[in-house]
């Protein structure tokens, strides 16, 4: 017959280990949150990645997609630990301010201009700036993203670039306020051109293999680089930041399990992105 005291007491063990703030903590301390560009959750990078990460740091991690700059806000303001991003001069200001710690690259693809088979603007095979001035001389339609982005960051330099002022009061000059891939269906249906990185176009084509699709008409532009990081959310401006565990991520995704894993990472036979960690 069992003993009632010893199982009272072994019932209140387990309770207390069941609900005591410190098993909490410890189920806590292994998550991660990351805030990332739409680029890295569009292409399906993420899904393909997060699961290996956790199956190989017992860290869960959670992340939210959306443009560069409100990734970087995310960070400032103290609601994700760690950042996967790619609008360079940005993330060099935000460490500068003190906001970030410990900026890694991790990978890159680059930018394209696409725009309709039938290119009514003739930009097709020309420079960026000889491009950008062509749609412009044309009035073309043009769909940006407007969203503060790291692609809306560049789109914005490239213009600037063309040593004429950005044409956001033209008419022919859409701002979608959506992600990327948003922003290509946009461009679709106004038969306009728009800026992307390569691998949410190639993400756009495995969608629409059956469809009449826009197409890349500029590339190659060494301005076009697109290079992503991870940084850190520094703990001496966000106290309960989970510095330690961001590193992890960072040392994870720099190894050479993840960045093969990027390298064979591909849609339509086609790798979307390159990594380059050093």
């Amino acid at each position: 017959m069992q003993n009632p005291r010893l199982l009272s007491i072994a019932l209140a063990t387990l309770m207390l280990f069941t609900f005591s703030p410190f098993s909490k903590a410890t189920a806590s301390e292994k998550s991660l949150m990351m805030a990332t560009t739409t680029s890295t959750d569009n292409t399906g990078l993420l899904d393909y990645l997060m699961p290996r990460f956790e199956e190989d740091t017992g860290i869960d991690i959670k992340w939210t997609a959306t443009g560069t700059g409100k990734a970087l806000k995310l960070g400032q303001r103290c609601d994700v630990d760690v950042l996967l991003v790619h609008a360079p001069p940005a993330e060099k200001k935000y460490i500068d301010a003190g906001y970030g710690k410990n900026r890694r690259e991790i990978m890159y693809n680059d930018f394209v201009i696409i725009g309709p088979e039938s290119d009514p603007a003739r930009i097709k095979g020309k420079n960026v700036r000889d491009a950008l001035d062509t749609i412009r001389k044309n009035k073309a339609v043009f769909v940006s993203r407007g969203d503060d982005s790291g692609t809306n960051k560049k789109e914005k330099l490239l213009w600037k670039a063309t040593g004429m002022p950005l044409p956001e009061k033209e008419n022919w000059y859409v701002q979608a306020g959506q992600g990327m891939l948003s922003t290509i269906n946009v461009t679709e249906e106004r038969r306009g051109y728009t800026m992307t990185d390569r691998g949410t176009y190639i993400k756009y084509q495995s969608q629409k293999q059956d469809q009449p699709m826009l197409k890349v008409l500029v590339e190659g532009d060494s301005i076009l680089l697109n290079q992503y990081s991870v940084i850190g959310v520094n703990p001496g401006n966000c106290p309960n930041a989970k510095f330690e565990l961001a590193m992890k991520f960072s040392d994870w995704m720099a190894g050479d399990r993840a960045q093969k894993l990027i390298s064979e990472f591909r849609l339509l036979g086609k790798p979307l992105f390159t990594p380059n960690a050093k």
